[in-house]
């Protein structure tokens, strides 16, 4: 069974989602943050629906949806897992029209349990441009600690920014008697 809030779920991608996906991957408005320049086809994301339910330690990743009230409102990546390491990348999407209304942030949250218990993951991170203070207060109050700067890491339009580094250690909880 995949985490589950209040009022937010997480759960597995469906044929269902195509649409969903092809607006949210559309959306010019986060191409700099999903490092992409162009878009993407129904074509390419059917192909990618097909291969979504792929094995975690074998495609070394994971996009979960995020959904409220039943709706999916954007979608939850881990990336970039490493099976030695038991680390992976953390990239989170919200619709524009659902930002500021706490998704986010249960999303997060239902998936740093989910890691620790389910996957067994070490650790998780993630990189946030430097003026993203949406998501840096975001990734901080859930408990990621910045870890460095990398700079002049994305470009923005004409210009460089700097990136934050975040990382988040997991504690892996055995039982409930520790």
């Amino acid at each position: 069974m995949m985490p589950q809030a209040a009022n937010v779920t997480l759960r597995a991608l469906e044929e269902s989602d195509l649409d969903f996906l092809y607006a949210l991957e559309n959306d010019p408005s986060i191409w700099g943050v999903s490092d992409t320049l162009t878009p993407v086809s129904r074509f390419a994301l059917r192909q990618y629906l097909q291969h979504a339910t792929a094995d975690f330690y074998e495609v070394r990743q994971l996009r979960l949806i995020i959904c409220a009230a039943g709706e999916a409102v954007g979608t939850l990546d881990l990336f970039n897992f490493e099976p030695l390491h038991q680390r992976a990348g953390v990239g989170i999407t919200i619709l524009a029209a659902a930002r500021r209304q706490g998704y986010a942030r249960a999303a997060l949250e239902l998936l740093l349990g989910y890691a620790r218990q389910t996957l067994r993951l070490h650790q998780l991170y993630c990189t946030v441009a430097a003026d993203n203070t949406a998501s840096l207060q975001l990734f901080q109050q859930a408990g990621f600690r910045r870890i460095g700067v990398r700079k002049e890491w994305l470009r923005k339009d004409f210009s460089w920014q700097d990136a934050v580094e975040l990382q988040y250690i997991l504690q892996v909880k055995y039982s409930d008697n520790e």
